[in-house]
């Protein structure tokens, strides 16, 4: 990939004047260490291709190198190849790739970029060192400080403590970020920053610095909010949860992207997102699409923080757009969900080694790539000793078993959760396993109070597939939200570890020609991806709400037969979910709602 980036750009100026050498730092006689050295290599006005040359002049091996400079106002590196380029306004940085940073006593490599404007390189430096060779030391950057841990948070102030970096000639300090900007630098592993405003989210990162003053990588973010200000820390005790779900695979044909919810206005009023789905295979977890989680280029009018994504970089796609949304809304904590409707067949499996199981997930949240995108793991099995697309028999104490394993392996400083039946039928799916034992292991179950009746069923009768209470001729008793808590909280399952579920779609049936629920039908409305669904914001205007029943909302049009929640229903079911003392709410999923968010508004909004 490297050669075909190069190649587009030589081609591309093959015909334009070849300029003349432009040195800035000529090879020392007698070089202590390595030098680098610059060539405008060529010129076409409104841009130019520069190189640089590292050449090893010393005695011993140089395993890593990275070349600093400075750029005048105006000039840029635009694209580059053989090396990471990374800048900080005008302060320009490359690093070597894993196939080109070792150079034996002699040895010379040379990367390249196109940038634009007219100002040539200054102030170069070469592992921190003179670019002549003269002082370049011949160490390696230090690693990345571990994520910090906050404690004693205060309404102006929190303790930061961090492990420590490495480094083959040591350490002599470390950079205190807050919100990316430097607040302190300290020679132990800990910090206290002060003078904060209360009830305000902050991000912090470290990074450390070695005795030959070459910084390392930033460590992980970690969130916090100081107390006062009306407030508390999101999906901490004591405050009410609003999650939701983003799909990996709604990159495509739905095009919805990390950046809608900025652009919706809903990162600033979520408190949670479930990435939704890892695999499960073989009784362990995995990576599903790496193309859409880790792979995938966005343009800088895509990326959440306006800044493209360049070829080489360890990481792209879902993972790293969530790494910047984390940094512009710090509140924002993250799970990988495992499972889901079409991946829980290998939940069996899992159970029969629930330790192995567990161990496999870690190693996947944990991957050094993107360890800190995520702040704990969610478990959607579909369904535990009961069917879904597959029917499962490890019996009524395997979910138990897998939850307990899963906080051991995670420990405390994770979010364990689950997402589980809302089936409270007597005898049904919340019957069927020991999930009032299992919730001393988990943070929160989100209970899927939705998709309880629809065209499965596609002679109906109709009847709303998220209906918060029962009614007068609901099809299956026990089928609505009210019945499921009910049932959860007499297992034993604190009502505080309850989310209630909100769909953001509609189910519907077609050939339909009775308003109220109760009609019958001749099969599945027509959807625009599946047929009997669809998004909120195509109903909204396609099929106007006709009336409400069971605190939720259905719709009677021409012959098709559609219910679904609206801002108005989930205000309803919100002031509910309060009343029952409940942890907050969760929704599927992102895509479905308007452009200006206006489902996750009312969750928001009611659960004040």
């Amino acid at each position: 990939m490297r050669f075909r980036h190069r190649a587009a750009a030589l081609v591309a100026t093959l015909a334009l004047p070849f300029t003349g050498l432009v040195a800035l730092a000529a090879p020392a006689q007698a070089a202590a260490g390595a030098t680098a050295s610059y060539t405008k290599t060529q010129d076409w006005g409104s841009g130019f291709e520069g190189k640089w040359t590292v050449k090893n002049t010393g005695t011993t091996t140089l395993s890593s190198w990275t070349v600093e400079w400075d750029f005048p106002a105006g000039t840029k590196v635009t694209s580059a190849w053989d090396a990471t380029v990374t800048n900080s306004a005008d302060h320009w940085s490359a690093k070597n790739l894993g196939w080109n940073g070792t150079l034996a006593p002699g040895a010379s490599v040379s990367f390249g970029f196109n940038g634009s404007g007219s100002g040539a390189p200054s102030g170069c430096k070469l592992n921190g060192g003179s670019c002549d060779g003269t002082s370049v030391p011949g160490d390696t950057a230090p690693s990345a400080p571990g994520t910090p841990a906050a404690s004693d948070i205060t309404d102006t102030s929190v303790k930061l403590s961090w492990s420590a970096a490495t480094d083959d000639k040591g350490v002599k300090n470390y950079d205190v970020l807050r919100d990316g900007a430097k607040v302190a630098t300290v020679t132990g592993t800990t910090y206290t920053d002060t003078g904060l405003t209360k009830g305000t989210d902050y991000s912090y990162t470290v990074q450390a610095r070695d005795t030959g003053d070459q910084t390392g990588p930033a460590s992980g973010a970690r969130a916090v909010r100081t107390t006062g200000g009306g407030g508390t820390d999101p999906g901490q005790p004591g405050s009410k949860v609003n999650l939701g779900y983003f799909t990996e695979w709604g990159i495509y044909g739905r095009n919805y992207h990390v950046k809608n919810l900025v652009t919706s206005g809903s990162a600033e009023k979520i408190t949670h997102i479930n990435y939704s789905f890892g695999n499960v295979k073989n009784g362990q977890c995995v990576l599903d699409d790496s193309f859409a989680a880790t792979d995938k280029a966005y343009t800088a009018d895509q990326s959440v923080d306006g800044v493209a994504d360049t070829w080489d970089q360890p990481l792209r796609g879902n993972f790293n757009q969530l790494r910047k949304l984390k940094a512009k809304y710090p509140h924002i904590k993250v799970l990988y969900s495992f499972g889901g409707w079409t991946y829980s067949g290998g939940f069996g499996q899992a159970a029969q080694n629930p330790a192995a199981f567990a161990k496999s997930c870690k190693a996947v949240v944990e991957d050094p790539r993107w360890a800190d995108v995520f702040d704990g793991i969610d478990i959607d099995w579909e369904y535990p000793n009961a069917c879904g697309l597959t029917c499962d028999t490890s019996g009524p104490a395997a979910f138990k078993n897998l939850t307990s394993a899963l906080r051991t392996e995670f420990g405390s400083d994770y979010l364990v959760t689950a997402a589980i039946t809302g089936d409270g039928s007597s005898g049904g799916k919340i019957d069927a396993a020991d999930y009032g034992g299992a919730a001393q292991y988990l943070d929160w179950y989100n209970v899927m109070t939705y998709d309880y009746f629809g065209a499965w069923a596609n002679t109906g009768p109709t009847a709303p597939h998220s209906p918060l209470t029962s009614y007068s001729g609901i099809p299956t008793a026990g089928f609505n939200s009210a019945d499921a808590i009910a049932k959860l909280k007499a297992k034993g399952v604190p009502a505080a570890k309850l989310l209630l579920g909100i769909g953001f779609y509609g189910r519907g049936w077609t050939g339909v020609t009775q308003s109220a629920p109760g009609g019958t039908a001749t099969g599945a409305a027509p959807g625009t991806y599946e047929a009997g669904i669809e998004d909120y914001k195509v109903l909204k205007n396609s099929c106007p709400v006709t009336g409400t029943v069971a605190g939720t909302a259905y719709a009677h049009c021409g012959t098709q037969w559609w219910s679904y929640d609206t801002p108005s229903t989930i205000a309803g079911k919100m002031a509910w979910a309060k009343s029952q003392g409940l942890g907050g709410a969760f929704f599927w999923e992102f895509s479905g709602d308007t452009a200006n968010g206006e489902l996750v508004s009312a969750i928001s909004n009611g659960l004040k």
